[in-house]
């Protein structure tokens, strides 16, 4: 996978769900030591291609983008942590 430098994480309303998820992502990739990569949230509806390098959202909204992390439960640090370790090639 090309470098992450943007991560837009995405739920149908764009309020609680996608929020929850950018926070985990933040903390587990400080976790994992990685920096330097913008993390954000917004509702299904706004999402654009191209608009990040890796778009987070649960495992039933995956085939609404690209180069996407299907997560099966939304707000599991472990998954989050395991998902972005295999996207960064950790």
């Amino acid at each position: 996978m090309a470098e992450i430098k943007k991560i837009l994480c995405f739920c149908g309303s764009g309020l609680g769900t996608s929020f929850l998820m950018e926070m985990n992502a933040k903390k587990a990739l400080n976790n994992l030591g990685i920096t330097g990569v913008e993390v954000e949230h917004t509702t299904i509806d706004d999402i654009v291609p191209g608009e990040a390098d890796l778009f987070i959202c649960g495992a039933d909204l995956l085939h609404n983008a690209e180069k996407a992390i299907g997560m099966s439960n939304m707000v599991s640090m472990e998954e989050m942590t395991e998902k972005l370790k295999e996207a960064f090639g950790l």
